[in-house]
């Protein structure tokens, strides 16, 4: 089975809201809501493809050392298997925008089991919730 490594962010703010990102139509999961990121690209490092998928998605800069890991989802799903780090990240620069045409939501970690997310996402709630309280 291959295995599939991405990178995701929590993104927190002042209020310890985290952005959630809807999968837009056309993509594998369309309309689940998910934390901004993406694929590790060949020769990165987690961090450095964290920060180059949330300028590309978001239009934002995070230095490297904003970037704290929370956690990490390891699910098989039919045709592969996904590894990925969840970071927690408060500091960065420029204002979150959509550059991929998502729809965007902060919402506090309590409420995101309101929102439909992939399975492998799941599991990343329940430190992110003890994490803000």
């Amino acid at each position: 089975m291959k295995l599939l490594l991405v990178v995701a962010a929590a993104l927190l703010d002042a209020d310890n809201r985290v952005l959630i990102a809807q999968r837009p139509e056309g993509k594998q999961l369309a309309g689940l809501w998910e934390f901004p990121g993406g694929k590790i690209d060949p020769g990165e490092r987690p961090e450095e493809s964290l920060i180059r998928e949330l300028r590309e998605e978001l239009g934002i800069t995070v230095k490297e050392a904003c970037l704290a890991p929370l956690t990490f989802a390891s699910f098989a799903y039919e045709d592969f298997h996904l590894l990925m780090p969840l970071y927690v990240c408060r500091r960065w620069e420029g204002f979150v925008q959509s550059r991929e045409g998502q729809a965007l939501k902060w919402v506090h970690p309590r409420e995101l089991r309101s929102y439909p997310m992939p399975p492998a996402d799941e599991p990343l709630i329940p430190p992110l919730m003890e994490l803000v309280g």
